[in-house]
């Protein structure tokens, strides 16, 4: 298999969430996190998923990457029913989750030692092409520890994209990084996503982020969390999170996000 057959565009993604609800059994309570969500995802669309915290979009996330399965309802990838993980749906955690005891190129390979069909020649040059992709090809056998926090998120990243899968989860992946840090991936991972034409999902309580990189917002009322508003964002590529537009639309969403607030203990 050559680089070239590996990197060729997969088969369409699509996402389907069909009437999802998710219910946690405590010992004192039943907390209802998710109720009758839908939503259709389409090949290389950038989705964002935008509420305050204990929303459940997070739960949703897990959902459809299958580590965790909902109390009814089913969700569909490629046409298929999500019953676990499977390698064509890669998730990118707030916590870029690397081995310490591997260096940079260790890490992304690690990604790659499932995929069947591949020398070690073509996992080595895999790993290469998606380290340059996000500019760490001169890191290639740095320390983890010798990296800043903005550095390790794109080895993530470079480790979640270098098998190649149908879809990408992220769970608020920058927002433990300084501005300047996470304005710089923004731009990176739009790049990136349309270079490689990904389906994206992506967690956030930014709005301004949201904007910045969704070709929609779904924005999620307080628990039990449900889909009660979506925006279509049509500002063309590459947007800067401090463009007058992105403000403009993230404005108008704040307000919307406000009129279907309420405390989490309510």
């Amino acid at each position: 298999m050559t680089l070239a057959d590996e990197l060729s565009n997969p088969p369409p993604a699509k996402l389907l969430v069909q009437n999802v609800s998710k219910t946690y059994q405590g010992a004192r309570q039943t907390v209802t996190a998710l109720q009758d969500i839908n939503l259709q995802v389409a090949e290389g669309e950038f989705v964002c998923l935008l509420g305050t915290s204990g929303c459940g979009k997070s739960t949703l996330l897990n959902l459809i990457a299958g580590l965790e399965q909902p109390t009814s309802g089913s969700i569909y990838a490629d046409g298929q029913p999500v019953t676990g993980p499977g390698r064509q749906r890669m998730v990118m955690f707030q916590e870029h989750a690397l081995f310490p005891w591997l260096d940079v190129m260790g890490n992304v390979l690690f990604g790659l030692k499932l995929k069947p069909g591949l020398t070690d020649s073509d996992r080595e040059e895999l790993a290469m092409y998606y380290l340059k992709l996000v500019g760490l090809e001169k890191f290639v056998h740095a320390n983890i520890h010798e990296l800043s926090g903005g550095m390790k998120q794109r080895v993530a990243l470079a480790r979640a994209l270098a098998p190649n899968p149908r879809v990408l989860l992220m769970d608020e992946p920058f927002a433990a990084l300084d501005a300047m840090t996470r304005e710089q991936l923004y731009a990176d991972l739009q790049d990136i996503q349309q270079k490689r034409c990904k389906t994206v999902v992506f967690v956030t309580h930014n709005v301004r982020e949201a904007v910045c990189l969704g070709d929609r917002v779904l924005l999620f009322s307080p628990r039990p969390g449900r889909v009660h508003s979506q925006y279509v964002v049509k500002l063309p590529r590459q947007r800067d999170i401090n463009d007058v537009a992105v403000a403009q639309i993230a404005s108008a969403i704040t307000v919307e996000l406000k009129k279907h607030s309420t405390p989490l203990n309510s």
